[in-house]
């Protein structure tokens, strides 16, 4: 058999021919993850994928049950790493939970900014159950989670309290430092050609001579400081959950 009939089944041609991998689900996945990583959610189709991988996209089939699989597939691989990052570190059990929660914020904050243009699907997609948040959707985590927090004395109100926060805390800082570093979770927009009229996504060619405090602000404005201000918001929640647990 040749080896352009082997790649439309979804066949490795042998090492000798191309040196493939095998196809496989776990491979249609890591490869969807290094595709989405460099040209955006939006691009990514099984055709391309399949081009990606020397198939047809109908090979893929055989593993995903189509393009929602898929992106779940995706989204379960990448909170995986969490559980898997937590096995390898294997923290010592005395720590205390401020720690554990500084551990794993910066774990998720490291996959937020590793794959900026993943971690909005992270953020959306329908968790397995409607009480899990995102982007804790991962019933291993979240189980991990509280277990650390209540063996540290929390309460079972006050450690849904705290899971409610941090996630609130981690959704809304790492969706917005996400889309600094590029992220896109729908099609840049075209506006119409409709002769002079105004285009709205122009704004960096707006005069700011009207609004003196922007412009005086704006390289300011313009600085990154985001790893300082996830620090600061991060020591602002734990505290604020230290109080709460100590009254």
């Amino acid at each position: 058999m040749s080896s352009d009939v082997e790649a439309d089944r979804g066949e490795p041609a042998g090492p000798g021919a191309s040196g493939r991998r095998p196809l496989s689900r776990e491979l249609i996945i890591e490869t969807a993850i290094d595709f989405v990583d460099r040209h955006g959610l939006t691009a990514l189709t099984m055709r391309r994928l399949g081009k990606q991988l020397g198939v047809e996209a109908m090979s893929l089939y055989r593993y995903v049950n189509g393009r929602e699989d898929l992106l779940e597939g995706i989204v379960d691989r990448m909170v995986a790493e969490l559980q898997l990052h937590r096995d390898h570190e294997n923290p010592d059990a005395t720590i205390g939970w401020q720690a554990y929660l500084q551990w794993l914020a910066h774990a998720v904050r490291g996959l937020a900014r590793e794959h900026p243009n993943l971690f909005p699907l992270i953020a959306t997609r329908h968790p397995a159950a409607p009480w899990l948040r995102p982007p804790l959707r991962s019933l291993r985590v979240v189980e991990d989670f509280f277990d650390t927090l209540i063996s540290r004395g929390f309460s079972d109100t006050r450690v849904v309290l705290a899971y409610r926060s941090f996630s609130s805390f981690l959704l809304g800082y790492l969706l917005l430092e996400a889309s600094v570093l590029g992220a896109r979770s729908s099609p840049p927009e075209e506006p119409l050609d409709e002769g002079d009229s105004h285009v709205p996504n122009a704004d960096q060619n707006l005069d700011l001579a009207p609004f003196p405090h922007v412009r005086r602000l704006e390289e300011q404005l313009s600085e990154d400081h985001a790893g300082a201000e996830f620090e600061q918001a991060l020591e602002d929640l734990l505290d604020r959950l230290d109080r709460f647990i100590t009254e």
